[in-house]
């Protein structure tokens, strides 16, 4: 995470959270950080040089007034206004993990070969939330090299329980192994 998201990411998260609005203000910055994710076109023309900056403000007013927080249209002002408007996930990002810090969540990817059902992927949060002592949020990414099995990436840290993670100990297991 950059510097800026740090710091913007976190002054945003802080007026949020004492006007008691972060839950409304995430769900806003997660549905733009994916839509600027699919067109990365719009933060280009925001960080376009060739453009007044008060001309990109008036576009992002144009096309968010009345329809984000304006706490979320000012801060993508400001970060136009800075040059820093390529940063915005970063400053998602950081927003995020301070909500998360803050709501005692642990975001928990799970990597396996297929789907994994509701009941599967329930259990499976209410097992990692037992371990942890925070509500698991967990998310399913499908990996058909996975083979069979799961591997856990949250905190910083991987479990692998997968079949391939197994076969590759196996075979390290047997290179060492002098006969």
């Amino acid at each position: 995470m950059s510097q800026v998201g740090s710091v913007y990411g976190g002054a945003l998260y802080s007026l949020c959270k004492d006007e008691n609005i972060s839950d409304s203000v995430l769900n806003e910055l997660d549905v733009l950080q994916n839509t600027f994710a699919q067109t990365d076109d719009f933060l280009r023309l925001l960080s376009a040089p060739n453009i007044a900056v008060q001309e990109r403000c008036s576009i992002l007013d144009d096309c968010f007034r009345d329809k984000v927080h304006l706490y979320v249209l000012n801060f993508l002002k400001i970060l136009t206004q800075k040059g820093f408007i390529k940063q915005f996930s970063c400053c998602v990002d950081a927003y995020r993990n301070l909500y998360n810090d803050d709501h005692n969540i642990l975001p928990v990817t799970a990597v396996t070969a297929v789907s994994l059902t509701r009941e599967q992927s329930d259990r499976l949060a209410e097992k990692l939330s037992a371990i942890t002592g925070k509500t698991a949020q967990l998310h399913n990414r499908v990996d058909p090299d996975c083979l069979g099995g799961v591997i856990l990436d949250y905190d910083g840290k991987r479990i692998d329980g997968s079949v391939a993670g197994r076969l590759a100990s196996i075979e390290k297991l047997l290179k060492n192994t002098v006969l």
